[in-house]
């Protein structure tokens, strides 16, 4: 534990420290305006009591680096064979917390200057050091997390007085003892140690006696410091029978378990980590017992140094007792925790995503609790995204059954990407899928540039109908003219789809039209046939007639009633009329708006359709037909229902039992 225990600001003791430290205590007061802002960053600057741990343990892993340099090119050291650690002893009985390390340790000269001096920092004088030495290219590790300094005085949330003990790794150099309440005086004075390195003695306040328990250490050090890259000992006692014959009869030993991993998966190369440990790591990092559906292992040097590995889960619903909001990737700074759950690293789309991104260029705030907004984090953001949907578009080519998987459970949240960000447009378009008239059942996808591939020659427009479900689309009379002319349709049946299509206007150049709008641009093949077969069935007069009693019958129900010129079989459909709000939007409003209100549409009849021509005899027999109405109001609403937008299905019931009341009695 050496210069990395400072705060940072400009505010210096008024005590320059002199040899009198080695021979006598010596209390020195905080200036007023230190002790204010001690008190701030006590109370004021950490969200999370616990968080100090995590910046002591920081501190120590520093003060081993620090050693850890030292010794390769230097053996005369106090404790050269001494194992590189830190270790952790709680002891509830007493309320107390030690944190001991086998780093480089302090003289008095140090210990005075690191923690008693505010805006000192040992972590990044070392850092200089090293730079001007040119040694930071060879391997040496350069993770001195403690850089600001602030994090020593975390301790005071928890502590009541907290004793730092620490003797250098200079052979002749005596030990040396800090104390503090952190209520205005320190003290220093000459200590008896007799291995290097520094050792923290915490007096725990009574609400903060939970961190003398071995299991809330252990919890701690693996959610903050699980990868501090030395060996975290945690002291533990273990109760065994003392022998078969002695009943009852225990004793209790005491272990110095390890309770860190250490080496964190991500900084290693993709090389040296087989299936079991990147199976291991995903379960236990996201509580999935499954296997993920893709792995992402990747590191960056340019633009900005980040490592980061990333999992897609094999189902949308892996997480049993997950928040709606619990998403985001777990951020690092040199393999120490930052933040959980951090949104800002990916598009809110892109959040079924579970991962770590640790970067040592992210800049973070004097609590290093959260991060500072910075063109680095966009520029690691916008690697990640382009690196996700190459990683799926491999997948996608690659293993098409797997893709599946993951659009079946996962494709939402792309469509949700159309709709909500313009630059996935690019990066994502080609990894939609989509039902079609061309498919089997519903499981049969089709991308965009399929569609394209075996679009007709002479089709300038890419075709799509919305709707509740594969089944109830393939019965739409939309596609009737598509289908006798074995044009493709696609069949969008995600409510996101028709938030996708705000933002997916076009592919290749081509426009996606919706094929219940009145204005197609339709081939016109043979209509001249059509509509000679259409006077034959139905007479003109006789046929504008019917056409005026239903606009009478259905009045402001709708924009119009006309002739369909794409009808083959069935009777009716309705479509928007021109400058109306498209289906697209309507169905919009149906998902947000409680008040929804059913859009006028244009009603299309179908001259070729039995219905529609008995029910047109019928009004030429007798205009006074008490059926007649009941008969094209059904046939109004069943084209509602067909189009999903019927208001209240539920209110055709009693006219269609009059219906069918009056079948049974004509037969």
């Amino acid at each position: 534990m050496f210069k990395n225990f400072l705060l940072l600001t400009p505010y210096s003791l008024l005590l320059t420290p002199t040899k009198t430290i080695m021979t006598q205590t010596t209390n020195i007061e905080f200036k007023a305006e230190i002790q204010q802002l001690l008190d701030i960053l006590i109370h004021s600057l950490y969200t999370e009591k616990e968080i100090f741990l995590r910046e002591l343990l920081s501190n120590a892993s520093d003060a081993l680096n620090r050693i850890q340099f030292e010794m390769l090119t230097n053996r005369e050291v106090l404790d050269e064979h001494a194992e590189l650690a830190i270790y952790v002893e709680g002891d509830e009985k007493a309320g107390t917390l030690t944190i001991r390390d086998t780093g480089v340790g302090m003289t008095a000269e140090e210990i005075a200057e690191n923690l008693g001096t505010i805006a000192h920092s040992g972590a990044k004088s070392f850092l200089k050091m090293m730079e001007e030495a040119g040694k930071k290219g060879q391997g040496i590790t350069a993770d001195l997390i403690g850089k600001f300094g602030v994090g020593f005085y975390s301790v005071f949330m928890a502590a009541e007085e907290v004793k730092v003990t620490s003797r250098s790794y200079l052979p002749n150099a005596e030990a040396v003892v800090w104390s503090s309440a952190g209520q205005g005086t320190y003290s220093v004075e000459v200590a008896s140690k007799a291995e290097r390195g520094t050792t923290i003695e915490i007096k725990l306040k009574d609400e903060a006696k939970e961190f003398a328990t071995p299991y809330r250490l252990r919890q701690i050090v693996k959610t903050h410091s699980d990868f501090v890259a030395f060996p975290i000992y945690l002291k533990e006692e273990k109760t065994t029978p003392k022998s078969a014959e002695s009943e009852g009869s225990q004793e209790t030993t005491i272990e110095w378990n390890q309770i860190n991993q250490q080496k964190a998966i991500w900084r290693e190369s993709p090389r040296e980590v087989d299936e079991e440990k990147y199976k291991s790591f995903y379960q236990q990092f996201t509580l999935d017992f499954g296997e993920p559906l893709l792995r992402i292992h990747t590191s960056s040097d340019a633009p900005v140094q980040f490592y980061t590995l990333l999992f897609i889960p094999s189902k949308k619903d892996y997480k049993l007792f997950g928040a709606k909001d619990d998403y985001g990737l777990k951020l690092y700074s040199r393999k120490v925790l930052i933040r959980e759950n951090y949104k800002e690293l990916l598009p809110n789309y892109l959040r079924f995503v579970e991962g770590v991104v640790d970067s040592e260029d992210i800049p973070l705030n004097v609590s290093r609790e959260a991060v500072q907004n910075s063109p680095v984090l966009e520029k690691i953001k916008q690697v990640l995204v382009r690196r996700l949907a190459s990683e799926l578009g491999n997948l996608a080519e690659n293993n098409p059954d797997k893709y599946k998987t993951f659009w079946q459970e996962f494709g939402g949240y792309l469509k949700e990407g159309m709709a909500t960000d313009q630059d996935s447009k690019g990066k994502f378009t080609d990894l939609l899928r989509f039902q079609s008239s061309k498919g089997q059942d519903s499981k049969d996808l089709v991308s965009l540039a399929q569609y394209t591939a075996r679009m007709k020659a002479d089709q300038s427009e890419i075709y799509y109908i919305l709707g509740d479900n594969f089944e109830i689309i393939s019965r739409s009379p939309h596609l009737e003219y598509f289908k006798k002319h074995e044009i493709e349709v696609l069949y969008m049946t995600d409510p996101m789809d028709s938030f996708m299509l705000i933002g997916l206007r076009d592919y290749s150049g081509k426009p996606l039209k919706n094929i219940d709008d009145a204005g197609l641009n339709l081939p016109e093949s043979d209509k001249a046939e059509d509509s000679q077969k259409a006077e034959e069935a139905i007479p003109g007069d006789q046929f504008k007639s019917f056409i005026s009693r239903c606009k009478n019958t259905l009045g402001s129900r709708v924009e119009d009633v006309r002739e369909s010129k794409i009808l083959t079989d069935s009777p009716c459909r309705l479509v928007n009329p021109p400058n109306a709000l498209n289906t697209n939007m309507q169905r919009v409003q149906r998902l947000l708006d409680k008040d929804f209100q059913v859009p006028k549409k244009i009603l299309e009849l179908n001259r070729h359709n039995l219905l529609v021509q008995n029910i047109s005899a019928r009004l030429a027999a007798d205009s006074q037909d008490s059926l007649l109405d009941p008969l094209i109001e059904q046939l109004f609403e069943n084209a509602l229902v067909i189009e999903g937008i019927h208001p209240n299905p539920a209110d055709m019931i009693p006219r269609m039992q009059r219906l069918m009341e009056a079948a049974a009695r004509l037969n």
